[in-house]
């Protein structure tokens, strides 16, 4: 039996992500789940990628607000509401997308200008926004957030054990920004999950999750290294992308927490990858 273990919520878009016990999942995710973005001057979206430094600002959630802190200086730190009274919006794009996004203050731009080297906005995506998803993997014209392109992606935790049976230096489930991870089952049994349900709510596994350069920034200190695409690369590789967790999507809303039991209702072939020696 697949159990869920932990929950995550990442409410900007490449910064330190929060760990729930409960969560609500709306129609485009888990509530507050990638709704801020931080943009470039030209309102292109900025994540780890470039600015492995963005991996040492962190969230929280207090009452009605947004903490964004400094991971090494807690006390340097700003605050957003969590329902910005609406406003101007601005043309913003994700990877190929654009959509509009609502800047927040001259503040929160100032905080996070300072603290990346680089000029940048904190945007926010109203609801009034309809981002949707791969038109090749939805299902009923879902949404999503400021996502890479999908609203949840879902990491067994055997999976990574089972990657960290191959490294040198075990590796936590932060380098790979899952929203949720369960136990039970075998390693990478989150590939072939077709059709699941969790409390009532029926969820679907459209699309293996093709992993970048993210995973191998250390959360902590924000420097980079092969690992972990150099060992999955040997035996996670297929078409010259690494794979690692699987895209979901939610065909109701409702409430998910730790403990609740995944059953699955039906499964897909498992994906066939290049074996290369190590």
């Amino acid at each position: 039996m697949c159990t869920i273990s932990q929950l995550f919520i990442y409410p900007i878009k490449s910064l330190g992500g929060i760990e729930v016990r409960e969560a609500n999942l709306t129609d485009r995710g888990l509530q507050y789940d990638r709704k801020w973005m931080l943009v470039d001057t030209g309102h292109r979206f900025l994540t780890q990628r470039e600015y492995p430094t963005m991996s040492l600002l962190q969230t929280a959630l207090e009452g009605d607000r947004l903490k964004i802190y400094h991971k090494d200086n807690i006390a340097d730190a700003i605050f957003v509401p969590l329902e910005p009274k609406p406003g101007d919006t601005v043309n913003v794009t994700v990877w190929d997308d654009a959509c509009s996004a609502q800047p927040i203050d001259t503040v929160a731009d100032a905080w996070f200008s300072k603290h990346l080297s680089i000029p940048c906005r904190l945007v926010y995506m109203p609801n009034s926004e309809r981002r949707m998803v791969d038109k090749r993997y939805a299902h009923n014209q879902e949404l999503t957030n400021f996502s890479d392109g999908y609203p949840l992606m879902m990491i067994g935790q055997a999976s990574l054990d089972d990657l960290n049976s191959r490294l040198e230096h075990p590796l936590t489930m932060n380098r790979f920004r899952p929203n949720v991870v369960f136990t039970g089952g075998s390693a990478f049994e989150e590939d072939t999950m077709e059709h699941l349900v969790i409390n009532g709510i029926d969820l679907f596994g459209v699309k293996l999750c093709a992993r970048c350069v993210i995973t191998t920034i250390d959360q902590d200190k924000a420097v980079k290294a092969k690992e972990p695409l150099k060992t999955l690369a040997t035996y996670r590789k297929k078409d010259n992308k690494i794979y690692f967790g699987q895209n979901v999507l939610a065909a109701q809303t409702g409430f998910i927490k730790v403990g609740d039991e995944i059953s699955v209702i039906s499964n897909k072939p498992a994906a066939l990858f290049d074996i290369l020696s190590s």
